[in-house]
């Protein structure tokens, strides 16, 4: 799958499958909330990511508001560390070396469940691409969750502090 931001964190983005069929969207909501929602091809809302206010989680939730898990940062000297507790399903390490751009998800046994890489150029729009191996996680939450991450490391670029009142 294949999937982008946009350069103010607003507006709407096309998700594509590996054949660049168009198989569903992501409504960034403003580029002051770093909220996003993720509609399926009839333009409905299948899952909502946000921060939770006046913090450094990322939530994801169902239509419903039902959260269904969060995305944290870890920390870590010589790598890019998140977890993502999936409630009641387990939790999931996300990895990268420091200056890479290839992610790895991995489950509680530390298998590799699903990897992604941010296939951008510098001054672009941040872009990915996402290899599901999970039977676990679908590809709509694993978008929440590499959304996360971008919008973490995004919060924690621009100095995070003034960001996390923003949600």
């Amino acid at each position: 799958m294949y999937f982008t931001d946009s350069l103010f964190s607003a507006g709407m983005t096309e998700i594509y499958n590996e054949n660049k069929d168009h198989i569903g969207n992501l409504d960034l909501k403003s580029a002051f909330t770093s909220s996003v929602d993720i509609l399926n091809t009839k333009e409905e809302i299948t899952l909502s990511g946000g921060f939770r206010f006046f913090s450094r989680t990322w939530v994801i939730s169902q239509p419903t508001e039902e959260e269904v898990g969060e995305v944290k940062q870890r920390f870590s000297f010589f790598a890019k560390k998140f977890e993502y507790e999936a409630f009641g399903r387990g939790v999931y390490t996300i990895e990268s070396e420091a200056f890479s751009r290839q992610y790895e998800i991995h489950d509680e046994q530390e298998q590799v469940i699903a990897q992604f890489n941010r296939t951008d150029s510098f001054f672009e729009s941040p872009a990915f691409c996402l290899t599901n191996h999970s039977s676990v996680l679908a590809e709509d939450e694993l978008i929440a969750v590499i959304m996360g991450v971008n919008m973490i490391q995004k919060r924690n670029s621009s100095g995070g502090a003034a960001g996390a009142a923003a949600t």
